[in-house]
């Protein structure tokens, strides 16, 4: 890196600490001796403003499954940027376009309702499911993340157990009211869901879930008890498929696992990186949010400016074409399972007692003897040691939030690889 570059990097550092909070981008604000300015990305890697590289394995939060540059994909929104950058109030044919496409290849979409993030998808859905069945509570699960908005802040960052089904926020601002409108359950644990449900259906619209909560894996069988159970209690059942989406197969998980949802919902890798999501699900229930209905006590209203942005629209059609070619997942998966094992070869070389805990592209260092299977198992590990093992990889050009789940992308080559085990060697040496 030159003097002039790494000039630049600093007085970018300067001006993000004046004006920023915490000189970051929403809930992350990296050490000093670790964080970068990202100038651009090209394939699975990042570029700082200095010019230093890194492997990325962020991958824009799981939006850039096929990288940040896929040819197919900037050609669609170069193209489309000459025609205008956003529209309200209509309906625009890049926006249809996408929406045929969601509604022909995600198993319970009747029809789609576009929202402009993920967060808004999940806050939708609960919506809906308020909206149509006349009833106010929602059950969720301990540690899963359901997004930004204050009916998602419980339950969402535990550090002990709760006293279930009661409903913790863990942040400040949100109205303690609301605590009365949420539930929570442990994941994989269908007999306390059910317990909860015994007691509370009546009152309860819905439940939520991630079908992979972080890195957390459904047992055999756990999604198709929740099916089985929102059956009998008389409850919806929503799929929290922001992360899953299109990444697990290009029906999500609904696909991947064989469970239907009532709703569910979508964000990143719909939009193709750029901002939208959208809430999926059987006409009868999306049909709550048709603006004809506007008076009546079920509707739920939904609206954005960016809904059905077209720039956005574009780029999440492009890459979702890319994934519908035949054998995308079948590769990716491989892929994947190819990148894990090597990571835990290289940790098992070093004699480092961590697992890389995950399947398929989502993955995470833990130091803990099983898989997890809720996010009890998750803080029983050592979790000071795997995010300091994270912060080594990043002084050594690898990209990952310290403790956060991370992704592979179609775009990771072998090189990317044997950059990342040898930031990895050093991590485990450091």
């Amino acid at each position: 890196m030159d003097g002039q570059s790494t000039e630049r990097s600093q007085d970018l550092y300067e001006t993000a600490e004046r004006v920023l909070p915490g000189a970051g981008l929403g809930g992350y604000a990296l050490p000093e001796d670790v964080r970068f300015v990202i100038r651009e990305g090209r394939g699975g890697r990042l570029i700082a403003v200095d010019g230093r590289e890194y492997v990325d394995f962020v991958c824009g939060a799981g939006a850039t499954i096929i990288g940040h540059d896929h040819p197919e994909v900037i050609e669609a929104v170069q193209k489309r940027a000459a025609k205008g950058l956003h529209f309200f109030g209509t309906l625009n044919d890049a926006a249809v376009g996408l929406a045929e496409f969601l509604v022909d290849n995600i198993p319970c979409a009747g029809r789609i309702v576009f929202t402009t993030t993920g967060s808004e998808a999940t806050s939708y859905a609960m919506r809906i499911a308020r909206a149509v069945t006349g009833k106010s509570k929602i059950l969720k699960f301990e540690g899963a993340y359901h997004g930004n908005h204050d009916y998602a802040a419980f339950s969402q960052f535990p550090t002990a157990p709760a006293n279930y089904p009661l409903a913790t926020a863990d942040i400040g601002g949100v109205p303690p009211a609301l605590r009365d409108t949420m539930l929570v359950a442990p994941y994989n644990d269908l007999e306390t869901v059910e317990s909860i449900l015994s007691e509370e259906a009546g009152d309860i619209a819905a439940i939520i879930v991630e079908p992979v909560q972080r890195i957390i894996f459904p047992k055999e069988g756990f999604l198709a008890g929740l099916r089985v159970l929102a059956d009998k209690y008389g409850v919806l059942l929503i799929f929290d498929e922001v992360v899953t989406g299109f990444r697990l197969s290009l029906g999500g998980a609904q696909q991947y696992f064989g469970v239907r949802p009532d709703l569910a919902t979508y964000g990143k890798i719909v939009g193709g990186g750029g901002p939208l999501g959208c809430v999926a699900g059987g006409a009868d229930l999306i049909d709550a949010t048709n603006p004809n209905r506007k008076g009546r006590a079920d509707y739920a209203y939904i609206n954005g400016t960016l809904h059905g942005n077209p720039i956005a629209a574009v780029a999440g059609l492009a890459t979702l074409r890319v994934l519908a070619e035949p054998g995308f997942h079948d590769d990716f998966h491989a892929k994947a399972d190819r990148f894990r094992q090597a990571f835990q070869a290289t940790l098992d070389d070093n004699g480092v007692p961590a697992r890389v805990a995950g399947r398929a592209s989502f993955w995470q260092f833990l130091f803990t003897d099983k898989e997890p299977a809720n996010q009890m198992d998750v803080l029983a590990s050592d979790l000071p040691r795997s995010g300091a093992l994270d912060l080594e990889l990043m002084k050594n050009g690898v990209f990952v939030l310290p403790n956060v789940r991370r992704f592979f992308s179609a775009a990771h080559t072998d090189d990317d690889l044997e950059m990342a085990l040898e930031a990895l060697n050093a991590a485990c040496r450091g």
